[in-house]
């Protein structure tokens, strides 16, 4: 069982217990939501710490109906029939006051006169004492809210650190004052440092950028490095944060510039679904493997990603890594970009010739991306490749063996591009030595709850804005969404979610994107409930649209209940989806 939040400020719960004993002149005992007695006073006093489950009837009714009880008789009550100490509890009156936090009842407060003269005391000033009692109910919440403040905290801490020793690259959080607040682990791997959160850090921008990163100086511990990388600076500081600098350490600038556009964006395949598990089991028995490899799956849901993963669990993982979209460079120069060319090759080219992609990766991975756009006399230059195990630039005659692992991806049909024509068989079967295929988001609903989290961890780290969680009807929403764009939207869609969320730092459905609820949804789920007939006489028995939607809405409500089962069960019934219902019932 969880420890109650009463229990975990039990010395400050008993401080006031004795104070309000001392002022009132009568016993106090303190009980948390699972009648567990915090503090106690008097009789009670050494009875505190232990579990009241089996008596306190009194106590069970103030939590379960969340309203004070003042028992005037002890024993004679109705709630007292049952207590195992009827007649014996020596108690002549009691008042019991529920303790509050938020909205939730957290325990229960007791306010107990054992003799006559306490009795008449209280009887004498009840209000007074009432007041008193609410007024250390006050008291003792305020210092529950305190510590719930301080878990969330923590808890957010540690989501955050989580998140980021998740990530491949560098990740520093700095404060105001230029000081490491924190840091991931691969941050301290690249930098050669144990520990880095405290040390001083300087930062210089060299104006030096590649791919969208920019050349930094920095200086930690008395120690300069180079690196590459992006710094983020937060609007409002919080926890001691007032930037946050993602890198990668730049060893060689010329490598840097390859490897970098394979890292980009990358972190750990995130996934708790039943197909991730078995495609995260695949990687790991083939990338030692110099066997080719053929990824699909549709647009969006991180072949790149799947790749990447194969190199850096590989043997090859200290290698160079050659990211190349087929349908990205024009056709006329792709080959050149494959394979180089030399000096005077061709009209506009390097007056001092250029080296491809395969000799760039070579004894490493080159990922091909969007095998299918590839033209056809190329794809019989890559198989005489894929075969020979040698190159020659455009313009040579020179043959360059090479030593190079080929992963392609594509989210085309290849067996209905070699149907018409369009994609060569032969080169086909050398791809898809070793196939893996991706499933849509759609079918990862595990997926979707896991990268919601991630992709919201990590925006509002970005963005400097506060993330306490995510509504149940706002999750459901997400899961039950087609994503036909996979993962890719879905983090378009959270980063959209961020920029949109309040001060609770609570997503909700009102931080979704407007066309979050396409058309075509709509239509599908009016489909899918079914046609609705009725006889009209005269125009008079013609009803609107909208009011004829509201009654069938609110008659499934009424039917099936409005709390979340309830609602799930009506949106079923009405042939439409959860995330749909909610919107109409805030139209």
């Amino acid at each position: 069982m969880k420890t109650s939040v009463l229990r975990e400020i039990q010395e400050t719960v008993i401080k006031y217990a004795d104070i309000m004993s001392k002022i009132a002149g009568v016993d106090v005992e303190v009980v948390d939501e699972n009648l567990f007695r915090v503090a106690g006073t008097g009789m009670f006093r050494s009875q505190v710490s232990q579990d009241m489950s089996g008596e306190a009837y009194v106590y069970r009714h103030v939590l379960a109906t969340g309203r004070p009880q003042v028992i005037y008789s002890p024993g004679e009550a109705a709630m007292c029939q049952n207590c195992p100490k009827k007649g014996k509890c020596g108690e002549e009156i009691e008042i019991s006051m529920p303790i509050r936090l938020e909205t939730k009842i957290i325990g229960v407060i007791g306010l107990v006169g054992s003799t006559p003269l306490q009795k008449k005391m209280i009887l004498d000033d009840e209000r007074t004492y009432l007041e008193l009692i609410d007024q250390i109910t006050d008291f003792i919440t305020s210092k529950a809210a305190e510590v719930l403040e301080s878990q969330k905290r923590e808890a957010l801490t540690a989501a955050l650190e989580c998140t980021m020793n998740r990530m491949e690259q560098g990740i520093l959080l700095i404060g105001e004052t230029n000081v490491i607040t924190m840091a991931n682990e691969a941050a301290a791997k690249q930098l050669n440092l144990t520990r880095l959160e405290g040390l001083g850090i300087q930062l210089e921008d060299t104006g030096d950028s590649i791919i969208n990163q920019t050349e930094y100086r920095m200086k930690v511990n008395g120690h300069s490095y180079v690196v590459m990388g992006k710094l983020y600076h937060l609007e409002q500081a919080r926890g001691g944060y007032g930037e946050i600098f993602v890198f990668n350490e730049k060893k060689d600038f010329h490598n840097k510039v390859y490897s970098m556009t394979a890292t980009l964006n990358v972190g750990e395949m995130i996934g708790s679904s039943r197909k991730t598990q078995e495609l995260k089991a695949e990687i790991q028995k083939i990338a030692d493997s110099t066997s080719t490899v053929l990824i699909t799956g549709e647009s969006g849901t991180g072949k790149e990603m799947v790749a990447t993963s194969i190199w850096k669990a590989g043997s090859r993982s200290d290698r160079k890594f050659i990211a190349l979209n087929c349908a990205a460079i024009p056709e006329p120069l792709l080959e050149s970009e494959l394979f180089g060319y030399v000096k005077g090759a061709f009209t506009g080219a390097d007056p001092n010739g250029r080296i491809g992609k395969f000799e760039l990766a070579n004894h490493g991975i080159i990922f091909l991306d969007e095998i299918g756009d590839m033209p056809l006399y190329l794809q019989a230059k890559l198989l005489r490749v894929l075969q020979e195990r040698k190159i020659i630039r455009i313009g040579s005659n020179q043959v360059i063996p090479i030593d190079v692992r080929v992963i392609a991806a594509t989210n085309k049909d290849l067996k209905k591009m070699i149907a018409d024509n369009k994609f060569r068989e032969d080169l086909y079967y050398r791809l898809n030595v070793i196939p893996l295929s991706i499933a849509p988001l759609r079918e990862r609903k595990e997926d979707i709850e896991d990268l919601t989290w991630f992709f919201a961890a990590r925006y509002a780290g970005l963005f400097g804005k506060k993330f306490e969680g995510i509504e149940d009807k706002t999750m459901e929403a997400l899961k039950n969404h087609k994503w036909y764009g996979n993962v890719r939207e879905l983090e378009n869609t959270l980063e959209f979610m961020v920029n949109m969320i309040e001060q609770d730092g609570i997503l909700t459905m009102n931080t979704l994107p407007r066309d979050f609820f396409t058309e075509d949804e709509e239509e599908q789920e009016e489909k899918e409930g079914g046609a609705f007939q009725m006889k009209i006489s005269s125009e008079k028995d013609i009803i609107p649209l909208k009011d004829l939607e509201k009654k069938a809405i609110r008659e499934a409500l009424d039917f099936y209940g409005d709390d979340t089962k309830g609602k799930k069960d009506a949106a079923k019934a009405l042939g439409i989806g959860l995330a749909t219902l909610y919107r109409k019932l805030e139209e």
